[in-house]
Protein backbone atom coordinates (compact mmCIF):
# COMPACT_ATOMS: atom_id res chain seq x y z
CA UNK A 1 0.00 0.00 0.00
CA UNK A 2 2.92 2.35 0.67
CA UNK A 3 3.82 2.28 -3.03
CA UNK A 4 0.32 3.28 -4.15
CA UNK A 5 0.93 5.05 -7.47
CA UNK A 6 -2.28 7.06 -7.07
CA UNK A 7 -1.03 8.68 -3.87
CA UNK A 8 2.39 9.35 -5.40
CA UNK A 9 0.76 10.91 -8.47
CA UNK A 10 -1.56 13.08 -6.37
CA UNK A 11 1.30 14.31 -4.18
CA UNK A 12 3.47 15.18 -7.18
CA UNK A 13 0.61 16.97 -8.94
CA UNK A 14 -0.34 18.84 -5.75
CA UNK A 15 3.31 19.90 -5.32
CA UNK A 16 3.17 21.29 -8.84
CA UNK A 17 0.20 23.43 -7.80
CA UNK A 18 -2.59 21.42 -9.40
CA UNK A 19 -5.75 22.33 -7.46
CA UNK A 20 -7.66 19.17 -8.46
CA UNK A 21 -4.90 16.98 -7.04
CA UNK A 22 -4.91 18.94 -3.78
CA UNK A 23 -8.71 18.68 -3.55
CA UNK A 24 -8.54 14.93 -4.13
CA UNK A 25 -5.89 14.52 -1.43
CA UNK A 26 -8.05 16.40 1.06
CA UNK A 27 -11.16 14.43 0.09
CA UNK A 28 -9.29 11.13 0.28
CA UNK A 29 -7.66 11.72 3.68
CA UNK A 30 -10.15 13.95 5.52
CA UNK A 31 -11.85 10.83 6.96
CA UNK A 32 -8.47 9.72 8.33
CA UNK A 33 -7.99 13.07 10.08
CA UNK A 34 -11.51 12.90 11.46
CA UNK A 35 -11.16 9.34 12.77
CA UNK A 36 -7.87 10.07 14.51
CA UNK A 37 -9.45 13.12 16.17
CA UNK A 38 -12.50 11.14 17.28
CA UNK A 39 -10.26 8.74 19.21
CA UNK A 40 -9.33 11.70 21.40
CA UNK A 41 -13.00 12.50 22.02
CA UNK A 42 -12.66 16.04 20.75
CA UNK A 43 -15.58 18.32 20.00
CA UNK A 44 -16.54 19.03 16.40
CA UNK A 45 -15.13 22.60 16.50
CA UNK A 46 -11.82 21.20 17.82
CA UNK A 47 -11.80 18.56 15.08
CA UNK A 48 -12.42 21.26 12.47
CA UNK A 49 -9.52 23.34 13.87
CA UNK A 50 -7.19 20.36 13.85
CA UNK A 51 -8.20 19.51 10.30
CA UNK A 52 -7.32 23.02 9.19
CA UNK A 53 -3.98 22.80 11.02
CA UNK A 54 -3.14 19.45 9.41
CA UNK A 55 -3.89 20.72 5.89
CA UNK A 56 -1.92 23.92 6.57
CA UNK A 57 1.05 21.88 7.76
CA UNK A 58 0.77 19.71 4.65
CA UNK A 59 0.88 22.81 2.43
CA UNK A 60 4.03 23.87 4.28
CA UNK A 61 5.69 20.43 4.17
CA UNK A 62 4.51 19.08 0.80
CA UNK A 63 7.49 20.43 -1.18
CA UNK A 64 9.92 18.70 1.20
CA UNK A 65 8.07 15.38 1.50
CA UNK A 66 10.74 12.84 0.55
CA UNK A 67 8.45 9.82 0.16
CA UNK A 68 5.14 10.80 -1.45
CA UNK A 69 3.74 7.30 -0.83
CA UNK A 70 4.23 7.83 2.92
CA UNK A 71 1.70 10.69 2.94
CA UNK A 72 -1.08 8.76 4.75
CA UNK A 73 1.28 7.96 7.63
CA UNK A 74 2.45 11.57 7.72
CA UNK A 75 -1.16 12.76 7.91
CA UNK A 76 -2.02 10.31 10.73
CA UNK A 77 1.08 11.26 12.74
CA UNK A 78 0.57 14.98 12.19
CA UNK A 79 -3.07 14.69 13.23
CA UNK A 80 -2.08 12.90 16.44
CA UNK A 81 0.48 15.60 17.23
CA UNK A 82 -2.10 18.32 16.61
CA UNK A 83 -4.54 16.53 18.94
CA UNK A 84 -1.87 16.36 21.65
CA UNK A 85 -1.01 20.02 21.11
CA UNK A 86 -4.65 21.06 21.43
CA UNK A 87 -5.19 18.96 24.55
CA UNK A 88 -2.07 20.44 26.19
CA UNK A 89 -3.04 23.97 25.18
CA UNK A 90 -6.52 23.69 26.61
CA UNK A 91 -5.22 22.02 29.78
CA UNK A 92 -7.38 18.98 29.41
CA UNK A 93 -5.94 16.54 31.86
CA UNK A 94 -8.66 13.91 31.70
CA UNK A 95 -7.09 10.61 30.64
CA UNK A 96 -8.24 9.14 27.37
CA UNK A 97 -8.00 5.43 26.64
CA UNK A 98 -6.74 5.52 23.06
CA UNK A 99 -6.53 1.77 22.68
CA UNK A 100 -8.42 -1.17 24.07
CA UNK A 101 -5.26 -3.07 24.90
CA UNK A 102 -2.16 -1.37 26.31
CA UNK A 103 -0.06 -4.05 24.58
CA UNK A 104 -0.77 -2.57 21.13
CA UNK A 105 1.69 0.22 20.27
CA UNK A 106 0.15 3.50 19.15
CA UNK A 107 2.11 3.37 15.88
CA UNK A 108 0.44 0.05 14.97
CA UNK A 109 -2.98 1.61 15.56
CA UNK A 110 -2.13 4.59 13.35
CA UNK A 111 -0.86 2.28 10.60
CA UNK A 112 -4.02 0.16 10.75
CA UNK A 113 -6.12 3.33 10.56
CA UNK A 114 -4.16 4.47 7.51
CA UNK A 115 -4.53 1.08 5.83
CA UNK A 116 -8.27 1.01 6.52
CA UNK A 117 -8.72 4.43 4.92
CA UNK A 118 -6.54 3.54 1.96
CA UNK A 119 -8.58 0.37 1.38
CA UNK A 120 -11.75 2.44 1.53
CA UNK A 121 -10.35 4.91 -1.00
CA UNK A 122 -9.34 2.08 -3.32
CA UNK A 123 -12.77 0.49 -3.02
CA UNK A 124 -14.45 3.82 -3.82
CA UNK A 125 -12.19 4.19 -6.87
CA UNK A 126 -13.02 0.65 -8.02
CA UNK A 127 -16.73 1.25 -7.45
CA UNK A 128 -16.48 4.39 -9.61
CA UNK A 129 -15.10 2.28 -12.47
CA UNK A 130 -18.31 0.20 -12.62
CA UNK A 131 -21.18 0.96 -14.97
CA UNK A 132 -23.92 3.20 -13.61
CA UNK A 133 -26.34 0.23 -13.57
CA UNK A 134 -23.92 -1.84 -11.43
CA UNK A 135 -23.33 1.09 -9.10
CA UNK A 136 -27.07 1.54 -8.63
CA UNK A 137 -27.71 -2.17 -8.06
CA UNK A 138 -24.87 -2.63 -5.57
CA UNK A 139 -25.81 0.58 -3.73
CA UNK A 140 -29.38 -0.63 -3.27
CA UNK A 141 -28.17 -4.02 -2.08
CA UNK A 142 -25.66 -2.49 0.35
CA UNK A 143 -28.10 -0.07 2.01
CA UNK A 144 -28.78 -0.64 5.66
CA UNK A 145 -31.19 -2.40 5.53
CA UNK A 146 -30.85 -3.62 1.92
CA UNK A 147 -33.63 -2.60 -0.42
CA UNK A 148 -36.16 -5.39 -1.06
CA UNK A 149 -35.87 -7.14 -4.42
CA UNK A 150 -39.30 -5.91 -5.55
CA UNK A 151 -38.21 -2.29 -4.93
CA UNK A 152 -34.92 -2.88 -6.77
CA UNK A 153 -36.86 -4.46 -9.62
CA UNK A 154 -39.09 -1.38 -9.97
CA UNK A 155 -36.33 1.20 -9.56
CA UNK A 156 -33.92 -0.42 -12.02
CA UNK A 157 -36.48 -1.99 -14.38
CA UNK A 158 -35.01 -5.45 -13.78
CA UNK A 159 -36.93 -8.69 -13.43
CA UNK A 160 -36.67 -9.94 -9.82
CA UNK A 161 -35.10 -13.20 -11.03
CA UNK A 162 -32.22 -11.36 -12.69
CA UNK A 163 -31.16 -9.33 -9.64
CA UNK A 164 -29.01 -12.11 -8.14
CA UNK A 165 -27.18 -12.95 -11.41
CA UNK A 166 -26.68 -9.23 -12.13
CA UNK A 167 -25.30 -8.73 -8.63
CA UNK A 168 -22.85 -11.61 -9.19
CA UNK A 169 -21.69 -10.11 -12.50
CA UNK A 170 -21.30 -6.64 -10.95
CA UNK A 171 -19.26 -8.02 -8.04
CA UNK A 172 -17.11 -9.97 -10.50
CA UNK A 173 -16.48 -6.76 -12.48
CA UNK A 174 -15.68 -4.95 -9.24
CA UNK A 175 -13.07 -7.57 -8.34
CA UNK A 176 -11.52 -7.22 -11.82
CA UNK A 177 -11.09 -3.45 -11.70
CA UNK A 178 -7.46 -2.29 -11.78
CA UNK A 179 -7.86 -0.60 -8.39
CA UNK A 180 -8.93 -3.80 -6.62
CA UNK A 181 -6.42 -5.89 -8.56
CA UNK A 182 -3.71 -3.65 -7.07
CA UNK A 183 -5.17 -4.15 -3.59
CA UNK A 184 -5.27 -7.93 -4.05
CA UNK A 185 -1.65 -7.87 -5.20
CA UNK A 186 -0.65 -6.38 -1.84
CA UNK A 187 -1.42 -9.70 -0.19
CA UNK A 188 -4.37 -11.67 1.12
CA UNK A 189 -4.07 -10.50 4.73
CA UNK A 190 -4.18 -6.84 3.77
CA UNK A 191 -7.81 -6.85 2.58
CA UNK A 192 -9.35 -8.23 5.78
CA UNK A 193 -11.13 -5.82 8.05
Amino acid sequence: MRDDPTVVDLVIRARDGEKNAWDELVERYAPLVYSVCRRYRLTQPDIDDIGQSVWLRLVEHLPGLREPAALPGWIATTTQRECFRLIRATSRVEPVDLVQSPDIPEQAIAEEEVLRHERGAILRTAFGELSRKCQQLLSLLMQDPPAPYDEISKRLSLPIGSIGPNRARCLSRLRQTPALAMLAADGPGRTDE
